[in-house]
C-alpha cells in the first residue's frame, strides 16, 4: 500500500511565469499564476508541474559528473521530428540529438533544466 500519491514536480527557475508558459505549450494545461510559485495543471488530472522563483538560481550542466542534472522529464511524443521542431521553436536548446536512430533526443528547457523526448 501506498503512503502518499504524488501531486506535483517543482522546478527551481528565475521565471516561473515563462517556464510555465514555456511546458504549457509543450503539455498543453492551464497556468495558474500566484507571483513566485505558478502551477501548470495538466490535462487528464494526476500529477502536475509547478515553477517557484529562485533568486540566484544555476541551471544543471548535462552531462556533467561533477554539476548533476538532479532529475530531468521524460516527455513521451508520437513523432520526434516534429516534437523537436515544436521544442526547438519554443526555445528548448539542443544537448544530445546527434543519434537520430535512438529513440529519445535530451534538450534544455529555457532554464536549462533537461528534457528528453521519447518516442511513444
Amino acid at each position: 500500500m501506498a503512503l502518499a500519491k504524488l501531486d506535483v514536480v517543482v522546478l527551481d527557475c528565475p521565471d516561473p511565469r515563462a517556464l510555465a508558459g514555456f511546458y504549457a505549450d509543450i503539455l498543453g494545461g492551464t497556468v495558474e499564476d500566484q507571483g513566485e510559485w505558478v502551477d501548470l495543471k495538466l490535462p487528464g488530472g494526476g500529477a502536475s508541474l509547478a515553477f517557484q522563483e529562485a533568486p540566484g538560481y544555476v541551471p544543471p550542466k548535462w552531462p556533467a559528473a561533477d554539476h548533476s542534472q538532479q532529475f530531468h522529464l521524460d516527455l513521451t511524443v508520437d513523432d520526434l521530428d516534429a516534437a523537436e521542431r515544436g521544442v526547438l521553436a519554443l526555445g528548448a536548446k539542443p544537448l544530445d540529438t546527434g543519434d537520430r536512430e535512438r529513440t529519445f533526443r535530451v534538450y534544455a528547457d529555457p532554464a536549462g533544466h533537461p528534457f528528453c523526448l521519447c518516442a511513444g
